[in-house]
């Protein structure tokens, strides 16, 4: 429509028959005017593609054959998109009404250095009072949590703000920045992707904002679950990964230091039942979680000379130098305490 800029909304679906009716009903109560929804079915088995063959929505459905993740699903989503910016939406969640519009208000409301990335409101789905993320904040370790997490929502968090990035599961990117600065990694499969490429935005010179009008209910570790052995092993290796690839040189020899903190501070919280750790080896067994990052450090290990390797690419787009980067890191730094002792 005249006067609106059009919206791309990507959701990426992998066995999600479940959960995306809600997902596709809520964009269809979108108020925002103008936007298309381009769905990618990474190769699913449970029936979700007949559902999605016959959905009331129009939509534009990418079929894979074999799961590509969610980098590479969601850089099929953005090649095809046609709009102004693009936005992600996890086919977990469902959006307010007023999500997509809240966010292309917020993309508009910067002076200075352009907004990139507009991050989202994410409560529980089960919890609506209690908050899953609002942007996000880092360790030093590269490891990433999001901001707000388990809190109940008492309007902390509602003021039009600058954040670190968004959460990947419900966030709007420019289509400008995107070509600027590519899509996803799709190195990284899943997990801190929206890490990787939020902190490669910030690196070039965009900026991210939270917009707290734009909620969306998340129901979280649909997909692989939140405890499984796969989606530990990826967050583990990818927080790696991301040191090596995006953190300035001076801060790789504290990476280990600060590793071995968390490790402390998470065990000392697992003595008093608290935490993610906790939370896990309820499920998996302590042994099997051990196992899990040890093989995980293992992968990243090997992987690092690829991450590396890609370093040198930021430099056709970098704006930020080392000591720039670091102070956004420090400035959006997570207490190793909220690290430790947090769950959802």
């Amino acid at each position: 429509m005249p006067g609106y800029p059009l919206v791309s909304v990507v959701v990426v679906n992998w066995n999600g028959q479940q959960v995306i009716p809600g997902c596709l009903a809520s964009l269809a109560g979108q108020i925002f005017p103008d936007f298309e929804v381009i769905v990618v079915d990474n190769g699913s088995t449970d029936g979700s593609i007949a559902l999605l063959e016959s959905s009331s929505l129009p939509i534009r459905l990418i079929l894979n054959i074999e799961n590509k993740g969610f980098c590479g699903a969601n850089n099929q989503g953005i090649e095809a998109a046609q709009g102004k910016y693009v936005a992600l939406l996890n086919n977990d969640a469902e959006a307010e009404p007023g999500w997509l519009a809240a966010l292309v208000a917020a993309i508009g409301e910067t002076a200075g250095a352009p907004c990139g990335m507009v991050a989202s409101k994410i409560l529980l789905f089960d919890d609506r009072r209690r908050i899953d993320k609002v942007g996000h904040l880092i360790y030093p370790d590269g490891q990433n949590r999001g901001r707000g997490l388990g809190e109940i929502d008492a309007g902390q968090y509602e003021e039009l703000e600058e954040t670190l990035w968004p959460d990947g599961c419900a966030a709007l990117y420019s289509a400008d920045m995107l070509r600027q600065i590519g899509g996803f990694d799709e190195d990284f499969f899943a997990y801190a992707d929206d890490a990787e490429l939020g902190l490669r935005g910030r690196i070039a010179g965009w900026r991210a904002l939270y917009a707290p009008k734009a909620v969306v209910y998340h129901r979280g570790g649909s997909t692989l679950g939140r405890y499984s052995p796969r989606r530990l092993f990826l967050i583990e290796r990818n927080r790696i990964w991301l040191v090596a690839k995006l953190f300035p040189l001076r801060l790789w020899p504290l990476t280990p230091y600060y590793f071995v903190r968390r490790v402390i501070a998470t065990a000392f919280a697992h003595t008093s039942g608290q935490g993610e750790a906790f939370a896990a080896t309820r499920q998996m067994g302590a042994w099997a979680l051990i196992q899990c990052i040890t093989k995980a450090n293992a992968a990243a290990l090997l992987g690092l000379p690829r991450m590396i390797r890609k370093r040198s690419q930021i430099n056709e787009f970098r704006k930020l130098n080392g000591a720039e980067i670091h102070s956004l890191l420090e400035h959006y730094r997570i207490p190793l305490d909220d690290l430790a002792r947090k769950s959802v």
